[in-house]
């Protein structure tokens, strides 16, 4: 039985040695939740906590290709079905050189209190392989992609786990992955979400993460009387979710000035827009090319080798990847007037850069709430599919905004009951695990 949350997060980590990441995420949502298990002890008579950081599910498998030159490859795949209290398990798939089990199990868990904070019929899960498509031609892609469906298409379905895109998975993959799915199984069921506008995609998909953080982020400001109008914005990527966010920023009034992936950032003191956004738009979505070409075509700063927190700011936005954001770069950011931070990526900022913020009296916005967006729309697909139809993307928009209005509300309504107004972070974990939790209890040990 739970004694107190440190020797629970010692148990943690003595069951799953050599996971940080997950280490880290579970730290970050127990810390948040244990004063609701204090007050609500049915949840620590059911060993909820316990239960929901076990994958209900952990698939590993092998994933052998062949390559352009006909020389064997070997890569690692993986699917962790997380928690399906509230629906099918939901979550992206990951190619990139890092993925790893843990990593995975850290996204999985985070993914289950994002999708309950969506309000929709989602369960958690997340998955992916070490394969890395930068490079890769569009053969050795697909390639790859039949060779891992092959293994995974065992374990997934429309009614019981809907994998989607992450980092290195986009419309290509997913085309890919889906025509192996249907060739496999003989069917076509909405299996995967994120495909393609003429065979069961959603309108507004690609738009939805990168959108639903700006609305996020403009609750935020609202509740301070402030908004994007004259502001500037630091972002850490370049991929789907930053390409959108800017051209969403954009038309709320404000502008962004960096763009970056793990070799530097390019600095644009005057704004991505018009042209610039066009040519970024397909700079990594479609041709995987580094972001230093964009500061080589218009003739912008590039400085290697460091993130772009250090660019004076209204508005920060980590847009890239895991533990991204650390404490000397919150204090640049908290030196510089940075007034919000939101996070687009999982998990970019680590304890103490969000401790910082808390302490400095900056907005923070956790990403299982401020990057819902996406998965979001990825239900919206899951209802269209299931009932055979399409919604115009004004419907989609005008759902999404919805959404990510009611996130927020949840997580400032949440924060406040718990006595920590104003908190986003543990308003977030707070609202998605009571959901979850209780779908648990209504269930029984299962």
């Amino acid at each position: 039985m739970l004694q107190n949350a440190g020797a629970f997060l010692e148990g943690v980590i003595a069951r799953n040695p050599a996971e940080p990441e997950f280490h880290q995420a579970v730290h970050e949502v127990v810390e948040s939740v244990w004063p609701v298990i204090e007050k609500r002890p049915e949840y620590r008579k059911a060993r909820i906590l316990e239960r929901m950081v076990e994958p209900e599910r952990v698939v590993s498998f092998r994933v052998p290709w062949v390559d352009d030159k006909g020389e064997v490859q070997v890569n690692r795949g993986f699917r962790i079905e997380m928690n399906s209290a509230i629906g099918p398990y939901k979550g992206g798939l990951r190619f990139h050189p890092s993925v790893n089990q843990g990593i995975l199990k850290f996204l999985a868990f985070e993914q289950t209190f994002k999708n309950s904070l969506t309000t929709l019929p989602m369960g958690g899960g997340k998955g992916g392989s070490d394969f890395d498509p930068r490079g890769k031609s569009d053969l050795e892609v697909m390639r790859f992609c039949q060779a891992f469906m092959s293994e995974l298409f065992r374990h997934i379905g429309p009614n019981t786990d809907v994998p989607a895109g992450d980092i290195g998975v986009g419309g290509r993959e997913i085309g890919y992955l889906f025509g192996q799915y249907k060739k496999l199984k003989n069917e076509f069921t909405g299996v995967l979400t994120g495909k393609g506008l003429n065979w069961g995609g959603s309108l507004m998909r690609p738009e939805a993460t990168g959108y639903g953080t700006a609305y996020f982020a403009a609750e935020m400001l609202a509740t301070r009387g402030l908004d994007f109008q004259g502001k500037t914005v630091t972002i850490s990527g370049y991929g789907n979710v930053g390409t959108f966010f800017i051209q969403k920023v954009n038309e709320l009034g404000g502008k962004v000035v960096t763009i970056g992936d793990e070799y530097g950032y390019a600095h644009d003191p005057a704004g991505i827009s018009g042209e610039k956004l066009d040519f970024l738009m397909k700079l990594w979505t479609v041709h995987r090319r580094p972001a230093k070409d964009y500061a080589d075509k218009y003739r912008v700063e590039w400085i290697p080798g460091k993130r772009p927190w250090e660019v004076p700011c209204d508005i920060a936005v980590p847009t890239a990847c895991e533990n991204e954001l650390r404490k000397p770069d919150a204090e640049a950011l908290v030196a510089n007037g940075c007034k919000c931070v939101v996070e687009a990526a999982n998990m970019p900022c680590t304890a103490d850069a969000i401790a910082l913020f808390h302490a400095k009296g900056i907005l923070h916005a956790p990403g299982k709430a401020a990057n819902a967006g996406g998965v979001a729309t990825s239900g919206l697909e899951m209802s269209q599919n299931s009932m055979r139809i399409g919604w115009s993307r004004e419907e989609v928009d005008k759902r999404l905004h919805g959404i990510m209005k009611n996130i927020h509300g949840a997580c400032v309504a949440a924060a406040a009951e718990f006595g920590v107004p104003g908190n986003y972070d543990a308003g977030a974990n707070i609202a998605g695990f009571l959901k979850v939790a209780d779908a648990m209890l209504d269930q029984g040990v299962v």
